[in-house]
């Protein structure tokens, strides 16, 4: 009998939500169907704009939040859709919602991290049950909260006996770092940048492979005065997203270079997130001889190509070589965090979120 499970993942890009349906009734699990919507351009500004305090954000942050779970709803039919397969069939959705604040261990000590979902309002629509919230429990165990996937890049991606890195370039970079133990961070700066920048000057979402930023120049006064920032020389455990890697910080980078033009500045920001992923791999996992990488950023030929003149030694390939293809890892990775919280197993990793110890991540919404 099959054993299904849906993933649902909108990340720190901005431009959409993803969502697959998992099998894992057989070894390895199989992807049945992918599904993806895009976001209007008013949620992402409005997502955007929850980054950061302003009126009446409570209100806004709920309304968001329900919008967003209409297109998790109307991701969930496409699936079952395409599949053939009615909603009772489906054992549970791991929905990770939308993450607009990120401030573990900060304030208190214990700080917080938020992601706007409504998971009882998806419950309802969909007549599945639903797993949400994973992040918060590892943060109450004093860990970093993210990243979350590197237990399933285990479980996916990892070899015994060998060395396996796995990058993801979303809004954010993470590696996962695959040997005797698991090893995973927020490497920095992924896309968030980038399509900012791109959408100010170009009014295109992103930098669609990478070519506006291919015919720039990388200005090495500026990529130097980005990777200075303290975040990039702190040791793991750690994380990061949109509030520190934003507009804000960008503006204040840019500050002693008025007169660089746009294209030139795409170049650098593409050269940063290649530079400061590179310098992770190489510093975490020297020895290994390929590089999978999944999110948007494996669809950056560009940024695919400076990654790979920064590791001559590694070969840098999408996950899809690897059976996976990019843009269904993360979706993926939450129908494995639905279905480990379904059985009571842990899913986060000390090692990698510095935690107490491992946990059971997500709240169950029953249908």
């Amino acid at each position: 009998m099959a054993e299904l499970f849906i993933g649902l993942m909108s990340g720190t890009s901005l431009d959409g939500a993803d969502g697959v349906l998992v099998d894992y009734s057989s070894t390895p699990p199989r992807v049945l169907a992918h599904a993806y919507k895009p976001f209007s351009s008013q949620l992402s500004s409005d997502f955007l704009a929850l980054n950061t305090s302003g009126q009446d954000e409570i209100h806004r942050a709920a309304l968001a939040a329900n919008a967003l779970v209409k297109i998790y709803t109307g991701i969930a039919q496409d699936l079952l859709a395409a599949c053939g397969v009615s909603a009772s069939d489906v054992i549970a959705i791991g929905a990770h919602g939308q993450t607009v604040r990120h401030r573990p261990q900060e304030f208190d000590g214990t700080g917080y991290t938020v992601q706007l979902s409504n998971p009882a309002l998806l419950a309802e629509l969909t007549d599945i049950d639903v797993v949400a919230d994973f992040r918060s429990r590892d943060v109450a165990a004093g860990g970093q909260g993210a990243p979350l996937v590197p237990a399933f890049h285990q479980a996916t991606f990892g070899k015994p006996g060998e060395t396996v890195a796995v990058l993801n370039i979303g809004g954010i970079s993470n590696l996962t770092v695959l040997n005797d133990g698991i090893l995973g961070f927020d490497c920095g700066p992924g896309n968030a940048l980038m399509d900012g920048w791109c959408r100010q000057h170009t009014e295109q979402p992103f930098d669609a492979g990478g070519q506006w930023a291919a015919q720039g120049s990388v200005h090495l006064g500026l990529l130097g005065r980005m990777l200075e920032d303290a975040y990039f020389a702190k040791a793991p455990p750690k994380s990061t997203g949109r509030d520190l890697f934003n507009a804000a910080w960008l503006s204040g980078q840019l500050a002693p270079f008025p007169r660089l033009f746009p294209i030139d500045v795409q170049a650098t920001l593409t050269e940063l997130t290649a530079a400061s992923c590179a310098a992770c791999v190489t510093r975490y996992a020297g020895d290994s001889k390929n590089l999978l990488v999944c999110g948007g950023g494996a669809l950056n030929t560009h940024l695919m190509q400076r990654l790979q003149a920064h590791l001559p030694a590694c070969k840098v390939q999408s996950t899809s070589d690897a059976g996976l293809p990019p843009m269904q890892v993360e979706a993926a990775a939450f129908a494995w965090l639905a279905r480990q919280a379904i059985l009571r197993e842990t899913a986060s990793l000390k090692s990698v979120t510095g935690a107490q110890g491992a946990r059971i991540l997500g709240a169950i919404y029953p249908a």
